[in-house]
């Protein structure tokens, strides 16, 4: 039944309707989907569904009071509902969503995902430069492909994780003032990481994982 369900909310989308049309306008100027121009905190939301094609009717978001539209560099539109600050926070809508229909939701990071038009590069660190008082600083220890378990960097009772528009996974330690940023940083070189380098944490805070 779960399944009849999602295949004709799907088929909605695309009932004989010119694709070429924009057939949210009106959702669009009555702000019930909402285009997202860059990703910001919070960055938590459930995704109902992706797609290449503009949808061919609205009557799918009849159930829903405020869609997010991202438009992705990947060639997909994406449609959400929600914003949260954790990844918990939205598990009791996500559940609510599935036995209103929508069964391929689920809670996207939208840190990981890039917009058309926003640049997929890294956050640009000067390895050089001298802390400055007054500034909070971090310092990284790794930077990988893949994630990895926290605890993996054993040596440290904190450890945050970041993942960038480029998608790597980067790992840091400590939030110092720029006063003892290079005294922090040469501790962390000495369990170590050698390679370890101070970054301003404003730099990396939007990409931070909770």
């Amino acid at each position: 039944m779960k399944c009849t369900r999602t295949l004709i909310l799907l088929l909605i989308l695309f009932i004989a309707k010119p694709l070429s049309a924009d057939r949210l306008a009106n959702l669009r100027s009555a702000r019930q989907i909402i285009t997202v121009e860059s990703v910001s905190a919070p960055y938590y939301t459930i995704q109902v569904v992706a797609l290449k094609e503009p949808p061919g009717n609205a009557a799918f978001f009849a159930k829903l009071s405020e869609v997010f539209e991202y438009d992705c560099s990947d060639g997909f539109v994406r449609y959400t509902v929600g914003r949260y600050q954790r990844f918990s926070d939205a598990i009791n809508d996500l559940n609510a969503l599935k036995v209103d229909g929508f069964t391929d939701a689920f809670i996207l990071n939208t840190r990981k995902i890039t917009l058309n038009g926003s640049s997929s590069e890294a956050p640009v660190v000067d390895k050089t430069a001298n802390p400055i008082a007054g500034v909070r600083y971090t310092v990284q220890i790794a930077a990988l492909r893949y994630p990895v378990y926290v605890s993996e960097f054993e040596q440290f009772d904190s450890v945050q994780e970041y993942y960038m528009r480029d998608k790597i996974y980067r790992y840091c330690v400590g939030d110092v003032d720029g006063s003892e940023a290079k005294a922090e940083l040469d501790r962390v070189k000495s369990l170590g990481y050698p390679n370890a380098f101070l970054v301003p944490i404003e730099k990396y805070a939007p990409f931070r994982i909770e």
